[in-house]
């Protein structure tokens, strides 16, 4: 192998398409996989050897903690040991197996992140059982098509999901056998289960259900299924992605292997706040991570409004969010110091920019500017808890200047991820206190390898002068298939090669940055190609507005939009320009749209777009894009085929405006 820039190994080189095949560029793997691959621990080789060797070693330690409610208020945490847990894990998994559950069967999980889904979890993994976790976000429409396509014979569900679950019992009964509620059942509930031929328990009764028939755990191997993980899709129905207990360990592995490699050792002390969702990779890797290290792990109350009094409480060592929830923090502290105003806001502002300034110039995090991090942003510090150390960003790209605002104000490493249910998650992670690595996702995990191939269509050339190409990567976190789904496996899955259909370009110092998406790409009636989410994500860094949904196709020649604006910029340019209204208002207003294509104007000009990339016509959007509107996925990716459904006449008319001569 040879070192070939900072944070990249070369191993293999790349090679002219044959044959009608892409051209492939060199493979790449982490400078810290130099010494080989991150190795698992000895003796751990599966998700239930994770769980029970922590058991053993830290059998004292507090596991799972929920909040203690008194008089409707929430009080401190309340904790089970891993001994504790272990107990109850062990009773569940008898239970299951007591109601013809066996190795292999599936066990659907629906409801939203508590102590009762990391045991259900857990006795899956003791039994060789494959958990298919059941999105709390998605409708029922989408958990019954899981429950039928990955046969789904028994169905854990939250006290406040029974009803959903319920409904779609006429037609899931057939393969669907036992309900089990997190919490209490009714009898009227447990009545109309039965109707149908369905068995429904409280958590109570089947837990007494596993003492009475007790068996040993009956463990899987690394190479069997450890969950069917469904992806929520852009379009049609959820795809089941299969990872094994080999994927999930090495996952591990390599997340230790890594934060050890620059000095951040996570131990049995860490604390860590569960509220992303478990049926998502991104919170299920972090997890497993935490168990591994016999660490605790709080759940949050389940309202978004009530988040920062969990964290207050539960002051956790590690915060792991999407970029939705750090733009929210973002906005929230903006507000306050432009609130606040005069002395205040002026010792904020040189506080920011002279410890970025030592950022930039290399300084660690601790180093950068210690009187600043103890006068001003010591307040934001606390916001997080406390004692939070290291700051992770997934699931989808975070804006740079709120990764920029994060590094600057949270006192902790900042770090931004990138991977999918395929490859597990965590593929590649920005390095802390890499400055130059902001707007990237950082180089490889050492526990993959990668190459990007050529996409000729859009003129990226993975072995250009600037490599550009599909991102492949192969190595033992890469799932194994889609469930029933041979097609779509062969599609992506060539050679060992992982097919993401992601567009990377590396950067100078190994980092690779995420440009464009190769399938959401269309033709101007032109003949013009536009690569959508290239384009949004410039436009993106347009500060007067806060999200964006490009939309074009073949029959016209020219691009438009649907835009949420920035409340504070919108309301401030109304007071400067005499416009009157509030912000729905204001959002109605033809100068405030002219105002907002200005805007888009000046960042297309400054980063380059060429003219057919021009938005010419907006409509304003006061509510942002939700998945309550099945407009984003549970993991806030634009769902394209339901925001053109949902804005279909608002696109006619824009279309209809921008004709006008």
């Amino acid at each position: 192998m040879t070192e070939i820039k900072n944070w990249l190994l070369k191993v293999e080189e790349g090679e002219e398409g044959l044959d009608g095949r892409p051209s492939v560029g060199p493979t790449y793997r982490s400078y810290y996989a130099k010494d080989g691959f991150s190795k698992c621990p000895e003796g751990i080789h599966t998700c239930w050897d994770i769980f029970s060797h922590s058991v053993k070693k830290f059998p004292g330690n507090k596991f799972l903690g929920r909040r203690e409610i008194l008089n409707g208020k929430a009080g401190r945490y309340i904790w089970q040991t891993y001994k504790e847990v272990y107990d109850q894990v062990l009773q569940i998994g008898s239970a299951m197996r007591a109601v013809g559950m066996e190795p292999r069967d599936r066990c659907g999980v629906y409801g939203a992140n508590c102590p009762e889904w990391m045991m259900t979890l857990e006795a899956c993994n003791g039994h060789s059982i494959y958990c298919v976790p059941l999105y709390d976000t998605l409708g029922e429409n989408a958990v019954e098509f899981i429950i039928g396509h990955a046969e789904v014979s028994i169905a854990f569900v939250q006290e406040a999901k029974l009803p959903a679950i319920l409904k779609c019992l006429p037609k899931c009964a057939p393969i669907l056998k036992t309900v089990v509620s997190f919490g209490a059942i009714s009898n009227e509930q447990k009545v109309q289960a039965e109707t149908v031929g369905v068995t429904a328990y409280s958590w109570e009764d089947f837990l007494e259900l596993g003492r009475k028939h007790s068996m040993d755990p009956t463990p899987p191997k690394e190479e069997d299924i450890c969950t069917i993980m469904y992806t929520s899709g852009t379009t049609g129905d959820p795809k089941g992605v299969l990872l094994t207990n080999q994927n999930i360990v090495n996952c591990i592995a390599g997340v230790d292997h890594l934060l050890s490699s620059f000095g951040e050792v996570m131990d049995d002390k860490d604390v860590y706040l569960s509220f992303l969702p478990l049926a998502h990779i991104f919170d299920r890797a972090v997890e497993e991570f935490f168990i591994y290290k016999g660490s605790s792990i709080g759940f949050w109350q389940g309202d978004v409004k009530l988040l920062v009094d969990d964290i207050a409480e539960l002051k956790p060592t590690l915060f792991a969010g999407v970029p939705r929830v750090f733009e929210r923090v973002y906005s929230g502290i903006q507000t306050k110091t432009a609130q606040a105003g005069g002395l205040k806001k002026a010792i904020f502002d040189f506080g920011y920019k002279h410890k970025l300034q030592w950022l930039k110039r290399g300084c660690k995090q601790d180093k950068a500017s210690p009187l600043f991090d103890m006068l001003v942003f010591n307040k934001v510090k606390q916001g997080l808890g406390g004692r939070v150390r290291v700051v992770l960003s997934g699931a989808a790209p975070l804006a740079q200047h709120v990764e920029e605002f994060l590094r600057v104000v949270t006192c902790a490493y900042v770090v931004q991820g990138y991977g999918l249910t395929e490859t597990c998650a965590a593929s590649f992670i920005t390095i802390p206190d890499v400055m130059t690595m902001q707007g990237t996702v950082g180089p490889p995990m050492p526990n993959i390898e990668v190459r990007l191939e050529s996409v000729p269509e859009l003129n990226y050339d993975a072995r250009g002068k600037v490599a550009r190409g599909e991102i492949c990567i192969r190595g033992k976190t890469v799932f194994v298939g889609y469930h029933k789904r041979k097609d779509l496996t062969e599609e992506v899955l060539v050679d060992n090669w992982f097919h993401t259909g992601d567009i990377g370009e590396w950067q100078a110092d190994g980092a690779l940055k995420i440009i464009d998406r190769k399938k959401n790409i269309f033709k101007l009636s032109q003949g013009e190609y536009v690569a959508v989410e290239n384009l949004e994500n410039i436009y993106g860094l347009c500060s007067a507005i806060d999200s964006i949904w490009v939309y074009g196709n073949s029959f016209e020649s020219v691009l438009v939009a649907v835009v949420v604006p920035n409340t504070d910029v919108l309301l401030r340019w109304a007071r400067d320009d005499g416009e009157a209204g509030d912000f729905e208002t204001l959002c109605e207003s033809p100068k405030a749209k002219e105002f907002i294509i200005k805007e888009l104007n000046i960042v297309a000009k400054k980063n380059g777009l060429k003219g057919f990339e021009y938005i010419k016509g907006v409509h304003l959007e006061p509510r942002q894009f939700d998945v309550e509107r099945d407009l984003l996925t549970p993991t806030f990716k634009k769902k394209r085929s339901q925001l053109l459904k949902y804005y279909k006449g608002v696109i006619d008319d824009l279309y209809q405006s921008v004709r006008k001569p």
